[in-house]
């Protein structure tokens, strides 16, 4: 019987050292042509460490349909295996070592939102957010986590994504698109605005009515006096000040 490439039994996997040796050689080789490589480079036990990156593969994971795959995928990408990605609007493209040492091409196409989606997403950050550094930080209100993470959030489930690997594995999923989607949450942790640019949300167009938005409610309220502040008669009540 011939050997299949998804007969695992059969089909030996590459080492984690056999996989570190053809990214190395892969790099080497580009800087000779002076073509510039945007690697993932994993760092510690963790794929990511923060809320966006966090948030990015806690979604992958909670969709039945890709569990079997996305075990090998952790493994290539803290591996190094992800020599080369770059997110763009509504695509990710990407270049995944395995096991021969021309690394396989990715691509991974992601539905855009609807208008409707991104004027939502508009108008609850821009009440919600108090600055660009907590959006950014993901440091923001649970109820606004909500609709990028809940079940219809913005976050994209299996039937917007679709993908493209030039491996010959049969699966629906293969190891290098697994590899990718992780990386992609790698890179959320670097600039989680690439969210954004990959949902085809107009990166500088949506900060601008996001702090827009703000500004206008700070300066709606500008006239209104704060509860919090006491007035002359509530301290002389308060401390006996005649």
């Amino acid at each position: 019987m011939s050997k299949r490439y998804w007969d695992e039994m059969n089909f030996p996997q590459p080492t984690d050292e056999e996989l570190k040796s053809n990214a190395r050689a892969t790099e080497r080789k580009a800087a000779k042509k002076g073509k510039e490589l945007h690697p993932v480079i994993i760092s510690g036990r963790n794929i990511t460490k923060s809320w966006w990156g966090n948030a990015w593969c806690s979604n992958l994971e909670r969709y039945a349909d890709y569990d079997n795959r996305l075990p090998r995928g952790k493994r290539y990408v803290k591996t190094g295996s992800v020599v080369d990605l770059e997110i763009k609007q509504g695509k990710i493209l990407a270049r995944v070592q395995g096991t021969r040492r021309t690394p396989y091409k990715v691509e991974i196409r992601i539905s855009p939102l609807s208008e409707q989606q991104i004027q939502t997403i508009t108008d609850k950050c821009g009440k919600k957010v108090e600055n660009l550094n907590k959006l950014v930080s993901g440091d923001f209100p649970e109820e606004l986590k909500s609709i990028f993470i809940d079940e219809g959030g913005i976050f994209p489930q299996p039937k917007e994504i679709s993908f493209n690997c030039s491996c010959p594995d049969w699966a629906l999923m293969c190891k290098h698109v697994a590899a990718t989607l992780y990386g992609v949450g790698a890179r959320l942790d670097e600039d989680p605005l690439l969210f954004f640019t990959l949902r085809g949300i107009n990166t500088d167009r949506f900060v601008d009515v996001v702090i827009a938005n703000r500004t206008e409610k700070m300066l709606a309220n500008f006239d209104r006096p704060s509860k919090r502040i006491l007035s002359d008669i509530d301290l002389s009540e308060m401390f006996g000040v005649v």
